[in-house]
This record gives C-alpha cells, structure tokens and sequence, in this order.
C-alpha cells in the first residue's frame, strides 16, 4: 500500500480503521524532507500492519488545529479512529517502528 495524501474532507475516513500512522507535515519543512524516506522505507515494510497518510498543514488546517498540532513533522498515530500515541519532530526508522509495532 502506497502512501495515501489525505485532506480535511477525508481524514476521519481514512483514520478510521485499523492502526494508522499521520503525518502532519508541509512542503517547506525541512525535518518534513528528512523523515519522507524513513516513512516511505517503514510503508514499504510494515504494510500490513499499519496504513501510512500524509496531511499538508498549510492546505488542511481544520485538522491540525483540531489535533492540536503545533510543531511539525508531528506523527499521531490512530487506532481505530483513536489517537494512541504521538511524536514531534524527526524521529529515526527504529524509533518509529517500535512505536508502531508497540500498537499493532
């Protein structure tokens, strides 16, 4: 499974289900850059366990106000519909997949 760019209009659908890592993330965030191909290698691994989806803070504030997202790269991670964990900034590949594998 690829990772999925998601909006406000369907946010709540696609965290609905199942584990599901968000990144809160911008284009112009360079910490944003860094953890792209740490989440793509984890997507590319884990597929099973945990769906991976993207949210652009500047196009799709509702929802990072609504989480509460000051800082960015921010990563909550949904089950089933519920956050159940979350971390700040560039976090490194193991760090991620523990947190993950700690949930799944």
């Amino acid at each position: 499974m690829a990772i999925k760019h998601v909006t406000d209009q369907n946010f709540t659908d696609e965290t609905s289900k199942g584990l599901v890592l968000a990144d809160f993330w911008a284009p112009w965030c360079g910490p944003c850059k860094m953890i792209a191909p740490v989440l793509e290698e984890i997507d590319g691994e884990m597929e099973e366990k945990v769906q991976i989806v993207k949210l652009d803070v500047d196009e799709n504030q509702e929802t990072a106000g609504k989480f509460g997202v000051m800082s960015i790269p921010t990563l909550l991670l949904f089950k089933d519909g519920e956050v159940v964990d979350q971390v700040i900034g560039f976090q490194p590949k193991e760090a991620l997949t523990d947190l993950i594998n700690k949930h799944a």
